[in-house]
């Protein structure tokens, strides 16, 4: 791993101190969701999934599969298509390299659950990108988001992206060279929380290259934002927390495969 990317891991880890790695209690009820299950995880694999971590799924599905953008990035230094798709507990599934927003070589209703850890953040287009999750996800299949809450990340400064916003996004079909918020990140980005961003002039030559190297926060995210995600696409809220550096959901589609965007 180079420097680069180890200072990138290193930023995106801050606040681990502060969390528990023990099962969050509230989550033990919804085992079931997962126990013997397929499911696809977007750009993972991921540390809470872990048995031994605050969300434990990996050790509970039959099989995790993972898409990512590109055979490098950021985070992972060589990704490759095919059965290569390994979660911490050595399970191993397929590995996609497809746009989140995009899987068209995977048919509806496939999975019985999506996973996202810290992902939805970086999609310039997150409700393009969920109504893709729930296109693979069976009848009555979960969806468990963890989204970072900006009060314990670089974004705190940066305000919380409105739901119409998103909404304006899909509409124009935003993709992923969309730089929007670049001038706003530029000027609120808390660079001291942001060890990956290496100054000013680092910072910004990353972030011109987003389309390369998906480092940008394109939206904030608050609970009550995620809530009104889940509440546009008719899904079923199940559980909800706001852990220390974290915003989780998890919600099903009705089991009549409902779910799709107004």
């Amino acid at each position: 791993m180079g420097k680069l990317q180890h200072l990138i891991t290193k930023s995106l880890s801050y606040g681990k101190s502060l969390l528990s790695r023990r099962e969050l209690p509230g989550f033990r009820a919804f085992h079931g969701l997962f126990a013997d299950k397929i499911g696809l995880e977007i750009g993972g694999p991921s540390s809470v999934f872990r048995p031994k971590d605050i969300l434990p799924v990996y050790a509970r599905a039959a099989r995790v599969d993972g898409v990512n953008f590109a055979t490098t990035t950021l985070w992972e230094s060589e990704i490759r298509e095919g059965m290569t798709y390994r979660c911490p507990d050595r399970r191993v599934g397929r590995q996609y390299l497809d746009e989140a927003s995009q899987l068209d070589r995977i048919a509806d209703g496939t999975y019985d659950f999506v996973l996202s850890s810290h992902r939805l953040e970086y999609f310039a287009n997150p409700i393009k990108c969920v109504a893709e999750w729930i296109r693979v996800l069976k009848p009555g299949g979960a969806m468990l988001l963890i989204l970072p809450d900006p009060r314990f990340t670089f974004d705190h400064r940066r305000p919380v992206t409105s739901f119409e916003h998103l909404l304006d996004d899909y509409r124009d079909n935003k993709g992923e060279d969309d730089l929007t918020h670049l001038d706003e990140i530029l000027a609120l980005h808390d660079l001291a929380r942001d060890p990956g961003a290496i100054g000013v002039e680092n910072f910004r030559a990353r972030s011109l290259r987003n389309r390369e190297n998906r480092a940008l926060h394109q939206h904030v995210f608050e609970a009550a934002l995620v809530q009104q995600i889940l509440h546009h696409f008719g899904l079923r809220p199940l559980y909800a927390d706001t852990p220390p550096f974290h915003i989780i959901a998890l919600c099903t589609t009705a089991a009549n495969g409902s779910g799709t965007c107004p």
